[in-house]
């Protein structure tokens, strides 16, 4: 969802950008292409209009800022109106409280109560779980495993159908957390009996969170859940889950409107890794092709500590074999590759699928490769004929398919990397862009 979603929206500022002149037709198709692509993913029509509403009327009153053309001052606003559109900012203070999980069955909520706790846990706060999910069977073997793989307590009671009383015990069992975080359960439908019962759950625990789980593939069907649910509880935060497979991701990204409040987090994969917090400022970025590097930074620190991990070098297209033998593991700590990819500025530069296709072990049959490579072919991979390829297929006991490929991959990393150096006098022009719009944004 995401990559058709960024694409139609990177075309759509690309057209206009190619544009010679900026008046009112420019305009009007500008608004037309953002329309087609935001309803083709589901986003919810009413806002779809009020969107286009707003940035034609700002794009041709507003007066551009000091320094800024006419064509980045467009820009800057769909930018705006797009950020406007994912909701405000939600507040999340890295210290005690307590989290209500609510959500339908199948919304992924069991899963991504464990990746709350580990992601508290992350930033180095005590996190503690309840399975208050007395309909579903197996509900509390299943985040009592994922809470022991990440060594987070997790309290529950098989075979009560109290979940009030659950609840209540959880908390004086787990009274040494910083952070709770209670899962409840879900039905296939939005019961009274599920409607009561967490308003009760919420009563009980004062919640200094209510977040709602959606799963993408609902589209536009989860405006409905998030109106009950903030009607009984006043849901002040949505997650939503399995962003990464589905064309209709639009919708639940819209449903927000229904809460009048934010994204909280983002769910992409399988791995208890795989949660990300949400800021409309860096999502917006990111489908446009500016990238987040604070984002990067950040989860670059958390996954290799004092490990050296030079994002200035990879921008500036310093990228050796020597580089990619200590960042493979780092990358592979980081997560998927593309997600990495995604939060540097690539403007209009299109990464191949092929660059993303290096799995674990690919990656590490690659080091093997490499520790058969002398310091200057590391240093130097231009050097690499014939005879050094099969020497060092003989050394690591690979085919010279193997080492060729591997060096394919590395000139592949290596072009886009340099890619960035050009960038600022790119004809979309992005680096320079971000630079104008500042905090504006």
């Amino acid at each position: 969802m995401l990559d058709r979603l960024g694409s139609g929206l990177k075309d759509a500022l690309k057209k206009l950008a190619g544009k010679t002149v900026i008046d009112k037709a420019a305009v009007d198709e500008l608004v037309k292409d953002l329309q087609r692509v935001l309803l083709q993913s589901d986003v919810n029509v009413k806002l779809v209009m009020g969107l286009s509403k707003s940035i034609k009327e700002r794009s041709l009153n507003e007066e551009p800022p000091k320094g800024m053309t006419v064509r980045e001052h467009v820009l800057r606003i769909v930018y705006q109106e797009l950020v406007k559109l994912m909701g405000g900012e939600v507040e999340v203070a890295l210290g005690p409280q307590t989290i209500l999980m609510a959500g339908l069955q199948g919304s992924g909520k069991t899963t991504t109560t464990a990746k709350l706790a580990r992601y508290f846990q992350r930033k180095g706060l005590r996190a503690g779980v309840i399975c208050a999910d007395v309909f579903r069977p197996g509900a509390y073997e299943q985040i009592k495993t994922l809470c022991n793989k990440i060594n987070v307590p997790c309290y529950g009671e098989v075979g009560n159908p109290n979940a009030v009383e659950i609840v209540t015990n959880g908390m004086k069992e787990l009274g040494a957390v910083e952070v709770l975080i209670v899962d409840t359960q879900g039905r296939h439908a939005l019961e009274d009996e599920l409607i009561e019962e967490i308003i009760a759950l919420n009563e009980l625990t004062n919640a200094t969170h209510r977040w709602l789980v959606i799963d993408a593939a609902l589209g536009q069907q989860a405006r409905e859940q998030a109106k009950r649910f903030h009607e009984a509880i006043s849901i002040d935060g949505v997650i939503i889950t399995k962003m990464d497979g589905t064309a209709k991701g639009g919708g639940a990204l819209s449903a927000v409107a229904e809460t009048q409040s934010g994204i909280v987090f983002i769910g992409s994969g399988e791995t208890i890794e795989d949660i990300e917090r949400f800021d409309p400022d860096s999502f917006i970025s990111r489908l446009l092709g500016m990238g987040d590097l604070h984002a990067l930074i950040e989860r670059a620190e958390e996954a290799m500590g004092d490990e050296e991990f030079d994002v200035n070098a990879m921008m500036n297209g310093k990228f050796t074999l020597r580089d990619m033998y200590k960042q493979l593991e780092s990358l592979k700590k980081m997560g998927p590759l593309k997600q990495v990819m995604s939060m540097l500025p690539l403007g209009g530069i299109e990464i191949p699928q092929d660059a993303f296709d290096v799995t674990g072990k690919k990656m590490e049959r690659y080091k093997v490769i490499m520790d058969s490579m002398t310091a200057a072919e590391l240093d130097n991979p231009s050097i690499i004929s014939g005879n050094r390829v099969f020497r060092i297929s003989r050394g690591s006991g690979s085919s010279p398919e193997e080492v060729r490929e591997l060096l394919k991959y590395y000139k592949t990393m290596q072009r886009t990397l340099k890619g960035f150096k050009g960038m600022g006098g790119s004809k979309f022009g992005m680096q320079r862009l971000m630079k104008k719009f500042g905090g504006g944004m």
